[in-house]
């Protein structure tokens, strides 16, 4: 019998597909394998019993991958699993930083009680109009497989897509929209973008990639998108 401990909610479709041999176990110390979505792993200690680890995810950077290789534990990711749920949430991210929806919502429950809400949202809500994505540019930073999604799909929405990947594969390219643009300087995404969005993995080399140069020559008013649980932008100095 080999344990399993799971270290984050992981949905039963995923799990029920474990064999008879297999058993999920609350217990680390006597896992055989490891199921990882978020969870830090790098201050935990490995046990004996551990052969593997499988992350739910694109990236392998809450997991210590020398640790692990030391004692040979294989680690293993899902690149593309959640790939379209990615996807959709740039865009809801996008249209959120376009139109005034969560102030207008707010502004309804701040005056619900009001006799005349009606009359008076005729006359507020020009306030959260904001603007509309048809026509402007959108930069992806890396193309992977969620960046490929997102590009695709805000081309299907009528916005100019600006690419950016310097190992940018042949798989990857060949999922793309020709509409996208492929462009081989950063800079020149940031200068003509109307909206950033980061797909990269979290690696030294990446973390804090968008920092104050890049603001700098950022559009005025461009909305920087970064889904990422780690620091590919460098809050300091976006704020």
């Amino acid at each position: 019998m080999r344990y399993i401990n799971c270290l984050n909610n992981i949905s039963a479709k995923g799990t029920d597909l474990l064999g008879s041999d297999y058993q999920l176990t609350d217990d680390i110390a006597q896992a055989s394998g490891v199921l990882v979505r978020s969870a830090a792993m790098h201050d935990m200690d490995l046990p004996e019993s551990l052969l593997a680890v499988a992350r739910a995810g694109a990236g392998v950077n809450n997991i210590p991958l020398d640790k692990c290789a030391e004692a040979g534990v294989v680690v293993f990711n899902t690149p593309g699993a959640n790939a379209n749920a990615v996807k959709e949430l740039v865009l809801c991210g996008m249209l959120l930083a376009s139109r005034g929806i969560l102030p207008g919502a707010a502004w309804c429950r701040e005056h619900a009680d009001s006799p005349t809400i009606g009359k008076d949202a005729e006359k507020a809500k020009k306030a959260f109009a904001g603007q509309e994505i048809s026509g402007k540019t959108l930069g992806v930073i890396g193309l992977g497989a969620i960046g490929a999604l997102v590009a695709n799909a805000a081309i299907d929405l009528g916005m100019n897509v600006l690419g950016y990947d310097p190992y940018v594969s042949a798989e990857a390219a060949w999922r793309l929209s020709p509409s996208v643009e492929h462009v081989t300087n950063l800079d020149d995404v940031l200068h003509r973008s109307d909206y950033v969005t980061i797909h990269v993995p979290a690696m030294d080399s990446t973390r804090g990639m968008i920092g104050a140069h890049e603001l700098e020559v950022a559009k005025p008013g461009c909305a920087v998108m970064n889904f990422s649980r780690d620091t590919l932008v460098d809050n300091a100095a976006m704020a």
